[in-house]
This record gives structure tokens, sequence and C-alpha cells, in this order.
């Protein structure tokens, strides 16, 4: 039975978050642009395990691009209330939208001036009535079986937090780069804020072959580097293509005849995707994500080999020179 009721909790709370796609219209949209038009912040307000779901939304939010912060609705009626302003949009979330200490805050927020958002169950609820837009995450039932300890409710919450903060990422083009300068102290943001000639192969351990060898070659010197991939050379070193081990598994599974004896010309991906040796991790990062690639030449302006860059080496896997140490 202990499985049994784990996989109904999940079950109710997974309904629950499929349900909001049917309350997602005109009041969302307009919240959204209400933020990107906004020149203050967006504030999350809410007490019990709904401030705590605030609270995650707000550093959501402000890790992705979103000036945003939690204010408590005790801590605001005693001096907090001064952080907010009339150019700021508010927030608040309660399921049942009837939270005495929030309700008593929202009027002193609305004559701030400020917008007001509200996230409830309950679209007739006080609460909803002090709301210039309210956001409906209401849930059929609760996941705990007595119906009351805050399950689905806060689950869904969180979920349209996270719909509210994605939504605002495609809409002000918030892209990897910034992500990486909102966390400069992460092992993510200090990766990507590295060059690539910092932590690439350098030209001189990289597997090449040039243009004419056999696949047999190739496959050879793949295998003595385990990068997962050969570069093709033309006979001055420049870049002409790229032999992956997904090209050779291809070429097995459609059974190309003598394999070992096709011309790595023949098999190839010319002009692959490449990045120079001054790039930032980061652009890196988005073109492997964009072409689904884990490999990228390095190369010099006359297309000039420099080195290879691998996925794992961004993401910290493997041995690789990291801020002039080794890892």
């Amino acid at each position: 039975m202990i499985i049994e009721n784990a996989k109904q909790v999940l079950q109710i709370e997974a309904d629950s978050i499929l349900n909001l796609i049917s309350k997602i219209d005109i009041s969302f949209e307009q919240l959204v642009k209400d933020i990107c038009q906004s020149r203050g912040r967006v504030i999350i307000t809410g007490i019990g395990k709904s401030g705590l779901i605030g609270r995650k939304i707000a550093a959501t939010l402000s890790s992705t691009g979103t000036n945003a912060l939690f204010l408590h609705p005790v801590e605001a009626v005693h001096g907090d209330l001064g952080m907010v302003s009339r150019d700021d949009v508010v927030i608040a979330i309660s399921n049942s939208g009837e939270t005495s200490e929030l309700n008593q805050l929202l009027p002193v927020i609305r004559d701030v001036g400020c917008r007001l958002a509200g996230f409830t169950g309950n679209l007739s609820s006080v609460m909803a009535g002090f709301c210039d837009l309210v956001i409906d995450t209401g849930v059929e039932k609760e996941a705990c079986p007595l119906n009351m300890a805050p399950t689905s409710s806060t689950t869904v919450q969180l979920a349209m937090g996270d719909a509210l903060a994605v939504a605002l990422i495609h809409e002000k083009k918030f892209k990897k780069s910034d992500f990486m300068k909102s966390h400069p102290g992460g092992a993510l943001g200090q990766r990507l804020s590295c060059k690539v000639g910092e932590i690439m192969f350098e030209a001189g351990i990289v597997p090449c072959v040039i243009m004419g060898t056999s696949m047999a070659a190739a496959i050879t010197e793949m295998e003595k580097f385990r990068l997962g991939a050969v570069i093709v050379l033309n006979k001055n070193r420049q870049l002409m293509g790229i032999i992956t081990d997904g090209d050779i598994r291809h070429c097995v599974a459609v059974g190309t005849p003598e394999l070992g004896r096709v011309m790595v010309e023949k098999i190839m991906t010319p002009t692959p995707h490449c990045l120079g040796i001054d790039a930032f991790l980061y652009d890196a990062l988005n073109l492997m994500e964009k072409y689904e690639i884990t490999v990228l030449p390095i190369v010099r302006e006359n297309n000039q080999l420099e080195g290879i860059l691998h996925l794992h080496d961004i993401l910290g896997k493997g041995s690789f020179k990291f801020n002039g140490g080794s890892q």
C-alpha cells in the first residue's frame, strides 16, 4: 500500500498541474506584459505554505532576468511595506483567498498604486476582489487523504510560478549568457564565463585525418583519443569536415558496404559548426544545444584548426585545464 499511496499522490498532483493548462487565459498574458512594462520589481507575498512557494517563485524570477523579492505579510505591516513602490507588480498567493494576514495587507498595497495580481483557487474570495488580475490556481482536491494539508494546491502554485518565469524568459529574450551573469559564483556560471581556449583540447592532441584517408584509419584515430569525433583537414590543416561516432553508427545501421575502405570525405559532415578561440563557453553551449551536437571544432580566422571542444568539458566532466589549473 505504501507504493500505491505514493503513486496516487503523484497522480493527483500531476492531474492538478495538467488542469492548469485550460486556466491560462488573458489574465496570465496581461500579467506577463505588466511585468515586462514595469519599471519596478515583482514582489511576491503570501503566508504559510503559500509563502514558502512564493519565496521559491521570487528566487526563480530573480535568477532568470526578472528583479523579484519576497515580502512577508506580517513583516510588511511592521515596516517592510516601505519597499513597495507604485512601479512594482505585486503577486499575492493564497489558495483560499481568505487569509486574514494577507487580506489586511492588500488594501494598503492598492493605496501605493502598484499593479496587484493574485494566485488563488477561490475566484470569488476577498483576496481576488482586491486584485487587478486573478490567476486561477484551484485544484479539485489535495493529495492529502484528509484533503487538508496543502499538497496539490502548493504544487500548482509552484508550477504556475514556473510558467510565469519561463513566459518572461521568452518575452524578454533572456539567454544563457544572461543566466551566467546572474550566477557568477556558481559552477555553471564560472564555466560559462570562461573562453573556449581555456578548456579546449589543443590541435596537437586532437583526432585529425587528412582528406583522402580511409575510414579504417579515421576510426583508429577516433579510438586513440576517445572524444567521439575525428576532424577532417586538407593539406594546409584547414577544417573541411567532421565525423562523429554517430555518423559511424548510422553507416553501420544502413549497411554501408566496406565501410573501412570508404574515404572520409564520403562520410564526413562538411563545413561543420565551429567557433573561434576567443568565444565564450556560453556561446559554445548555445550552439551545441541549438544543433544538438556535443563536439565543436575551434578554428582561427583562416579556418585553420586550433582545437576541439567537447560538451563534457563545458559541464565540468573529464580532465581539462580550467582557470589556469587542472581539474
